[in-house]
């Protein structure tokens, strides 16, 4: 599938596949050519990407973390993945989190973010009332309710 990027910014770099098989685009900031921003421990930030995405409709950008940045920094997406619509036409931005303990500094150009782009199914809700004949094995259990986490 094609989908469409436009630069917002001269300097703004498109996003791109680093493998073959790769699931998603990298994202990269744009900060200006010589730009940066440092992150301290705990900081968040709206980190712009100078591009424009255009989706096609039935279709949503996820901003998901790069899992280098998380792993070797402690940098992830806060709000992941970060949806964007098929008809948002704004500066795609990052909003990036510090969980680690030391400050990082991001630079122009650096890889912060992937998109995945990804089908989605239309929902129209329906109010109506509750029912038994709509009750399930779970029922209304949460979390932990089906096993596999015991907290103590």
């Amino acid at each position: 599938m094609k989908v469409a990027f436009a630069r917002l910014h001269p300097e703004a770099s498109l996003p791109r596949r680093m493998s073959e098989q790769a699931a998603g685009l990298d994202l990269s900031a744009c900060l200006g050519a010589d730009g940066e921003r440092t992150l301290e421990p705990g900081e968040r930030a709206l980190v712009p990407t100078g591009i424009q995405v255009q989706l096609p409709a039935g279709h949503e950008g996820q901003v998901r973390p790069r899992s280098g940045l998380a792993l070797r920094h402690g940098v992830t997406v806060l709000n992941s993945p970060g949806t964007i619509d098929a008809d948002y036409r704004g500066e795609v931005g990052v909003v990036l989190i510090n969980l680690g303990a030391a400050a990082v500094t991001i630079r122009h150009g650096d890889r912060i973010a992937q998109l995945v782009v990804a089908p989605v199914t239309g929902v129209d809700p329906v109010e109506v009332e509750p029912s038994a004949e709509d009750e399930t094995g779970r029922g209304g259990g949460g979390y932990g309710s089906t096993g596999g986490f015991d907290p103590a």
